[in-house]
């Protein structure tokens, strides 16, 4: 009776469609912690898996996990062999390629294939992380620390959270581990991520731009897909087998676990899980914070990369060179770019403004229980801390995507330090170690920069486009033209010309520093920073550590609602009302992504994005012939593939039909960070590569919608034809452990 007189039927409505969209989990959705995947393991064999738990995560025995990778700073890779061999995507590569690429040897645009150990590719600074165990540090972290109402300062509670990860993790780091304490559901619980870090990798081979980069930006994001999205890597360790830094004497590591290859194929319906390292969702967040991002956030960052794109994209099709040099900056940018205008897309036709504002409704309605009380003003607190927030993210966007859009800008302040270091200011560096420092930056700097493009964006994007069309000038120079200030950065400062730069650090001594303070653009970046880390940065970090810190009472309070018995209450008033919901009571709230690794499954499966449109799971070959185009760069199709296609000589790569399959699609929830993971079928074979979602899907980070949301997929059998009938590359195919079909064997056998 309790619960009639708290929820009104009006309330019991909203609520149960509002937690319909917010936590009514489809199988497909959740991206799931492989350490506690025993509370999974039911319904994910049920769905078709032929795995337990354990095979998947173990610290007692090689598991799956034992052979994924983090691949570089912000993707998953997979090994495929006893000899180290590392699959991801092509764009996760792709800084790699380009490091390798010049004009004389252009691997982006060709492709490269090392014949032998010999000619693989050293990458700098490229390193691969393996997971050794995850523990849940949960009560060593939070003892004694009160969660709802807490007494200490929230940097109080950082300081001491920090202190004792800090005491868990030293013991290990000696022994040569990286650790990391992460942060789960806005900080209620803590959790330990103990990695292996190897840091010799190096490029073994990679299909040309118009196979690994097909369809190029217009294509990304989208579905139908007929990428070619991999790179193949290998890992180096010492004699011991043991992480080392590059040396010609390390040898092919040999892995606790390497992942075997199905080329059986997949059929509708059938299940998939993906193993791999999700960077950020924001499933949790109160609508304050969607209608930000829906309104504000996203709109400014694609108005203002808009703008850069169209000079970057012209420049890159005058001149090979500067292709070259822009091709991975130009990626980064439109990823984002394109990714958010399906965000915004998605999260206004899903109304998830309006269900989240309905799910708050209840919540509120719920704090006048006795259970609820605890959470009473935690929701007005927290839109009141948006409001606050609110222009200061406006300036903020504004700094990072018009300010800081000239590379120039940032590159001037990174030279600060060396200024520091010649006055005496900063003494953690002798001059030599800083001018070493700076000779490096400025020779990575300028051989992927072009001052020419770099002043056009700065010309463009001092402006900023309105609402109603007009533009309005957020970089100013009191007392000159922007022409004019131009004129000075790009023909006076040494930040914007190599010569100039070489003959300035050739000469520098510590007195030095006053030529320096006195270079334009060194002198426009120390004001543009100093504004914003003076005026901007400290109220948006106050108000974050506000919303921090309410986000994480709120977020114990939607945890005890849905475990609470006024929950199932809750839902069993809402069945009586003949209010759809199914088995709501027994669900799982999932973490947020945090970029470690996580189990996510589903099924092969079409969709329908649009009335009258039905898309098929998969793509074939025949789509790219489709879809060529010589006189567009990221249409056109190689001879050889061609060649390939007409003569039907797909060897054992190709599907029951006797297609080439080389994409599909399937309801795994996926995110950024999952790029390079293993698509895994119900036996755990590989049989894909994840490289991207669906456009009508990418608001997938904040409202998961089981209609629309499919995560796109290389096909492991294109991957293997492109490296064994496209590059010859034969030698990597005997390394693989690869389950053939049957008929392939019965004409092997005749």
């Amino acid at each position: 009776m309790m619960i009639r007189k708290i929820f009104n039927r009006k309330l019991v409505v909203a609520f149960a469609w509002a937690f319909a969209g917010f936590s009514m989990l489809h199988a497909d959705e959740g991206m799931w912690l492989p350490l506690l995947l025993d509370q999974n393991e039911a319904e994910m064999q049920r769905m078709g898996l032929q795995l337990k738990a354990e095979d998947i995560y173990s610290i007692n025995h090689s598991s799956l996990k034992d052979a994924v990778v983090i691949f570089g700073g912000g993707c998953t890779g997979e090994v495929v062999s006893d000899q180290g061999l590392v699959l991801t995507n092509h764009h996760c590569g792709y800084s790699a390629i380009q490091y390798h690429s010049s004009v004389e040897h252009d691997y982006l645009t060709y492709g490269f294939w090392a014949g032998n150990f010999e000619e693989e590719l050293p990458c700098p600074g490229l390193e691969v992380r393996f997971l050794k165990e995850m523990r849940d540090v949960s009560g060593q972290i939070l003892a004694g620390l009160d969660e709802v109402s807490p007494s200490l300062s929230e940097q109080t509670r950082k300081d001491s959270i920090q202190a004792r990860a800090d005491r868990l993790s030293t013991p290990l780091e000696k022994e040569g581990y990286e650790v990391r304490i992460v942060p789960f559901y806005y900080g209620n619980q803590y959790y330990m991520f103990i990695y292996e870090v190897f840091r010799d990798v190096r490029l073994v081979g990679t299909p040309p731009s118009n196979i690994g980069k097909f369809g190029g930006d217009t294509d990304n994001w989208m579905w139908p897909r007929h990428t070619g999205d991999f790179s193949v890597f290998r890992i180096y360790a010492d004699e011991n087998n043991r992480p080392a830094p590059y040396s010609p004497s390390n040898r092919p590591y040999v892995p606790k676990h390497h992942l075997k290859i199905d080329l059986r194929g997949y059929e509708e319906g059938d299940f998939t899980f993906v193993v791999g390292y999700p960077g950020s969702t924001q499933e949790y967040i109160t609508s304050y914070a969607v209608r930000l991002i829906q309104d504000l956030i996203d709109p400014m960052r694609i108005s203002a990369r808009t703008e850069r794109l169209d000079i970057i994209k012209a420049a890159m099709d005058r001149d090979p060179k500067t292709r070259i040099q822009y091709a991975s900056k130009a990626a980064g940018i439109a990823n984002g770019w394109k990714k958010w205008q399906g965000e915004v897309k998605g999260i206004r036709r899903l109304n998830v403004v309006g269900s989240k504002q309905d799910y708050e409704t209840v919540f509120q309605d719920w704090c006048q229980s006795v259970n609820g009380r605890e959470f009473t003003g935690v929701l007005p607190a927290l839109e009141k801390a948006y409001q606050d927030l609110e222009p200061y993210l406006a300036m903020q966007i504004i700094f990072q995507e018009h300010t800081l859009a000239p590379e120039a800008v940032s590159f001037a302040y990174s030279f600060t330090r060396l200024r520091n270091v010649s006055t005496g200011s900063d003494t953690s560096l002798s001059l030599e170690e800083a001018l070493a420092s700076c000779r490096e930056r400025a020779d990575r700097f300028f051989k992927d920069y072009d001052p020419v493009v770099d002043r056009r964006i700065f010309e463009r994007l001092a402006f900023m486009e309105e609402a109603d069309g007009t533009r309005t000038q957020v970089i100013s120079f009191p007392g000159n033209t922007l022409e004019k200030q131009l004129d000075w950065f790009y023909g006076k400062s040494v930040f914007t010309s190599q010569e100039r730069m070489e003959a300035f650090l050739d000469k520098y001594k510590a007195s030095s520093y006053k030529a320096l303070e006195r270079d334009p653009l060194f002198k426009y970046a120390q004001v543009v920073y100093g504004q914003y880390f003076n005026q901007v940065y400290p109220f948006i970090k106050k108000y974050n550590e506000r919303i921090d810190s309410l986000q994480r009472i709120y977020m114990r309070g939607q945890i005890k609602l849905k475990e609470s018995g006024d929950f199932a209450s809750l839902m069993r008033v809402g069945v009586k009302n003949d209010i759809p919901v199914s088995n709501v009571g027994s669900e799982r709230l999932y973490p947020d992504a945090n970029f470690t690794m996580r189990v996510a499954y589903g099924q092969v499966k079409g969709f329908k994005p649009a009335d009258a449109v039905q898309y098929a799971p998969y793509t074939t070959l025949s789509g790219i012939m489709e879809k060529e185009n010589p006189d567009i760069y990221d249409y056109v199709v190689e001879a050889k593939l061609k060649d390939l296609y007409a003569r039907k000589d797909y060897g054992p790569y190709a599907n029951a039909l006797g297609e080439m399959p080389v994409a599909f699609i399937g309801t795994n929830h996926t995110t950024g960070g999952n790029s390079g993971s293993p698509v895994l079928n119900g036996d755990g074979y590989l049989m894909g590569i994840n490289f991207d979602r669906n456009w009508e899907g990418t608001m997938s980070d904040i409202r998961y919608d089981a209609d629309m949301c499919r995560n796109i997929m290389l096909d492991i059998r294109y991957c293997l034809f492109i490296i064994d009938k496209f590059a010859g590359a034969t030698r990597l195919i005997d390394e693989m452990d690869i389950l053939y079909p049957l008929w392939w064997s019965e004409n092997a056998a005749m």
